[in-house]
């Protein structure tokens, strides 16, 4: 195998949280639905998981919101996607998909999330709010709890 072949990923953690039996998804600033979570920092290479899925709970979700999540992923999900930064380059990411509770706290969005729904798992349909791997993983993520 030579280097032309080998890709680069981003690598993040991403939280399927639930309360009362509902999921929560997000509306991030750039229009797109997603999950609580996101990309691993540079400078966070040896830090354990539970470290940044509980950072980005905090940054994303605020600070009061208490989330109890798994020791292991539930699902992978591969997606590939535009930034929209300067050159707006193609980029894929690997996230490990966790299954996670709220405990306790109030849902203080960041400034980089719009909107947040708690959806039905039983009436849900994903294809009306995700795409690309975003889509498939949510769908695996349901299709693993038997909905």
């Amino acid at each position: 195998m030579n280097n032309s072949e080998k890709d680069i990923y981003f690598v993040a953690v991403k939280v399927f949280v639930k309360k009362d039996g509902k999921l929560l998804i997000l509306k991030d600033n750039f229009g797109d639905w997603d999950l609580p979570g996101g990309r691993i920092k540079s400078d966070e290479f040896d830090a354990p998981l539970e470290s940044i899925l509980r950072r980005k709970i905090a940054e994303e979700l605020g600070e009061n919101a208490i989330v109890n999540f798994g020791t292991m992923p539930v699902v992978f999900l591969r997606h590939e996607r535009i930034e929209k930064s300067p050159g707006n380059p193609k980029v894929r990411i690997f996230a490990l998909g966790y299954e996670g509770v709220l405990q306790k706290g109030d849902i203080d969005l960041s400034p980089r999330h719009t909107k947040m729904l708690w959806v039905e798992p039983n009436n849900f349909q994903p294809e009306n709010y995700f795409t690309g791997g975003w889509l498939k993983g949510v769908k695996d993520y349901l299709a693993l709890k038997g909905l």
